[in-house]
C-alpha cells in the first residue's frame, strides 16, 4: 500500500449537519463583482444556481490554518502529509430554489475516497456530498469532487514542480449560443476569495502560487469557472430553469489573461454544453446543464 492509500486507511469522517442562511448582501456583492444588476431586483428572493457557495462557509479560528492557507486539519479535510489540494468539479441537482435571508439545512458527507496515479503522481479524490432541505423537504443535492496530493515545500531557493502552462496553445473555437468574456485580475481574484472566505493562498499570494505550489501566476478560482459558465444560462435564457449542473476542472485558469464562457444550443434533450477557459486557448472547465422551461419542477 503506498504512503498515500495508507494516510487515508482509516480515514472516515462523520456527517456533519448545519443550518445557516446565505445574505441578500453576498448575492448583491457577487453581482456586483460581476458588474451585473442584482438578481434580488424587483423582490426576487431566490439563489441563482449554485449561490449558496456564498452561505455555509467555515470559519475557523487563525491559529488552525496551515501554511497553505486552507485549515491544517478536522473535517472533511484527509490527513494526508504536505497536503495540496484542487477542485475538481462535481453534479448538483435542484428540485427546487434555495431561498436568500431564510433557514436552509444541509447534511454534509464524504461520498467516496479514491487513491489513483496521475501525471504529477499519486492523487487522492475525495467527494462531498451536501444535501440542503428547507422545512424538512429535499431541495438540493451537490456532490464536490475535490483532489488532494501530497507535495513538500520546495527547498529554500529551489524552484516548485510546475503546474499548469503560462503558454497555451490556441485552440479552435466550438460553434457557441451565449458568451461572456471576463478578466480575473488579482482585486476580482481576492473579493471572491472574500465573499467565500477561501484563505488558499494560491489565489492572492503570487510568490507562494508560483514559488511554493508551482502554478505560473495567481489561480483563479475553480467555483468560480463553474459559476462564470452558469451565468449564461441566467442572463440569456429567463425563461429557462437550471436542473441540473454537471462539471469538471480540466486545466488551471491565471490571473490577468481574460476568460470566455460560451454555451452551446442545448438539445432536444435539455441539456446544454457550456465551458469556461483562456480566450483562444482550450477550456479550464467543461460543463453542462439540463435546462426546463421555467416554473416546471
Amino acid at each position: 500500500m503506498s504512503e498515500l492509500a495508507s494516510s487515508l486507511e482509516a480515514w472516515a469522517p462523520e456527517p456533519v449537519e448545519s443550518t445557516d442562511r446565505v445574505g441578500g448582501w453576498s448575492v448583491e456583492a457577487f453581482a456586483a463583482l460581476l458588474d451585473q444588476p442584482s438578481p434580488l431586483a424587483g423582490g426576487r428572493a431566490e439563489l441563482p444556481p449554485m449561490w449558496h457557495w456564498f452561505g455555509f462557509l467555515e470559519h475557523v479560528p487563525e491559529r488552525e490554518l496551515g501554511a497553505d492557507g486552507h485549515p491544517a486539519g478536522g473535517g472533511f479535510l484527509p490527513p494526508i502529509p504536505h497536503r495540496r489540494r484542487m477542485f475538481a468539479g462535481g453534479r448538483w441537482r435542484q428540485l427546487r430554489p434555495l431561498p436568500v435571508d431564510q433557514p436552509i439545512s444541509c447534511r454534509s458527507s464524504v461520498g467516496s475516497v479514491q487513491v489513483k496515479a496521475g501525471r504529477s503522481g499519486e492523487m487522492a479524490f475525495v467527494t462531498v456530498r451536501n444535501e440542503f432541505s428547507l422545512h424538512g423537504e429535499p431541495a438540493v443535492e451537490e456532490e464536490q469532487d475535490i483532489v488532494y496530493r501530497s507535495q513538500p515545500d520546495p527547498p529554500a531557493g529551489a524552484a516548485a514542480p510546475a503546474r499548469g502552462a503560462a503558454e497555451e496553445p490556441a485552440a479552435e473555437q466550438p460553434p457557441f449560443e451565449h458568451e461572456l468574456v471576463l478578466n480575473p485580475d488579482a482585486a476580482l481574484l481576492f473579493r471572491f476569495s472574500a465573499l467565500t472566505y477561501n484563505a488558499h493562498r494560491i489565489h492572492y499570494d503570487q510568490p507562494y502560487a508560483t514559488g511554493v505550489e508551482g502554478y505560473p501566476g495567481l489561480v483563479v478560482h475553480g467555483p468560480l469557472l463553474a459559476l462564470l459558465a452558469l451565468e449564461l444560462p441566467r442572463r440569456h435564457q429567463p425563461d429557462q430553469w437550471v436542473a441540473e449542473f454537471r462539471d469538471r476542472l480540466r486545466r488551471p485558469a491565471v490571473a490577468g489573461t481574460p476568460l470566455r464562457a460560451w454555451s452551446a444550443p442545448a438539445g432536444a434533450d435539455g441539456w446544454q454544453e457550456l465551458a469556461t477557459g483562456v480566450v483562444g486557448g482550450p477550456p479550464s472547465l467543461t460543463a453542462s446543464a439540463l435546462l426546463r422551461p421555467a416554473g416546471e419542477g
